[in-house]
């Protein structure tokens, strides 16, 4: 399975079985597709390039791994561009395999079925996607209920409002304004109750566990589970917002690649535990990845190698 997101290109390798999924391999690079998308409504040749070759180095990986049918999936960047078939074609040339472009409903199913496998907490659920493009949110209990894909992202936002390094109050509040606005226009899709258990995924939420919790180096076991409180994330925005972005680069648990849109990020969800009054987010680790690997071969009906 390899997710190609605004930010990032993700390789998961696992086998599905009756008790769910067992991974085999799980890989990360930031390629910044989405760089521009927000302004031009195109993917550009450098950031089409380079994500290209991460897709067919991860489709190789895969392969070498022994895995079987290897589906690719596209979400916000791809989505929103114009010359999306560029992707299309360019990713079947490099790999002799088709591309799924996933509509944001698809994108928040898949990612409320990758959050909540195994998860032991008060429902209902609801599911913060953080992407670099777009945030989904959903709501349920089993499955999901109801559900919404916003065009806001640590990438897209950055682009609009954040031109300093570090960025400036002004600039940080209008990425505030910008996440509020859309967020107060989703509470009529999902509701103005707030949730039993905020489930937060994707690199944002992640790295920012990983630094509150004071990680020499990313531990993917520690932060699985970990829980942010308000307090934590407000404070953790304030430090981040204080550094320049070689600063924030310099964090053990930083991954290369995030340092500039990171803010951005973590403001959405800051402004996401505010509009629906929770003191806490519950991190997870395994999100549209491994929803997408789950639907894609059941349990029992085979594996992804």
């Amino acid at each position: 399975m390899i997710d190609v997101g605004t930010n990032s290109v993700r390789l998961l390798v696992a086998d599905v079985t009756e008790a769910g999924l067992r991974e085999v391999e799980r890989d990360l690079v930031i390629t910044r597709l989405g760089e521009r998308v927000d302004r031009d409504r195109r993917l550009g040749p450098e950031p089409l390039r380079r994500t290209v070759a991460a897709i067919a180095g991860y489709a190789e990986r895969a392969s070498i791994a022994g895995a079987g049918p290897i589906r690719i999936i596209a979400t916000s960047a791809v989505r929103d561009a114009a010359n999306r078939a560029e992707f299309v074609a360019a990713v079947s040339r490099a790999t002799d395999l088709g591309p799924e472009i996933l509509s944001g409903e698809q994108e928040a199913a898949l990612g409320f079925l990758g959050a909540t496998i195994d998860l032991d907490a008060d429902p209902p659920y609801l599911v913060v996607d953080i992407g670099g493009g777009s945030t989904e949110l959903v709501r349920g209990t089993g499955s999901a209920e109801r559900w919404i894909s916003l065009d806001i992202g640590s990438v897209r936002l950055t682009e609009r409002h954040i031109v300093s390094d570090p960025p400036t109050d002004r600039e940080v509040a209008a990425v505030r304004d910008d996440a509020v606005r859309a967020l107060t226009g989703a509470i009529e899709s999902l509701g103005a109750a707030s949730p039993g258990t905020l489930v937060g995924l994707a690199g944002t939420i992640t790295t920012a566990a990983a630094i509150a919790l004071g990680l020499t180096g990313y531990d993917r076991d520690a932060v699985h589970r970990s829980r942010l409180s308000r307090e934590t994330v407000g404070r953790v925005l304030g430090d981040l917002i204080a550094m320049t972005s070689e600063q924030r680069r310099a964090l053990p648990a930083m991954p290369r690649g995030r340092e500039d849109v990171i803010v951005a990020g973590i403001v959405i969800l800051e402004q996401v535990m505010g509009v629906w009054d929770v003191e806490e987010v519950l991190v997870s680790e395994t999100d549209i990845l491994d929803g997408a690997a789950l639907a894609a071969f059941p349990a029992g009906d085979g594996d992804t190698r």
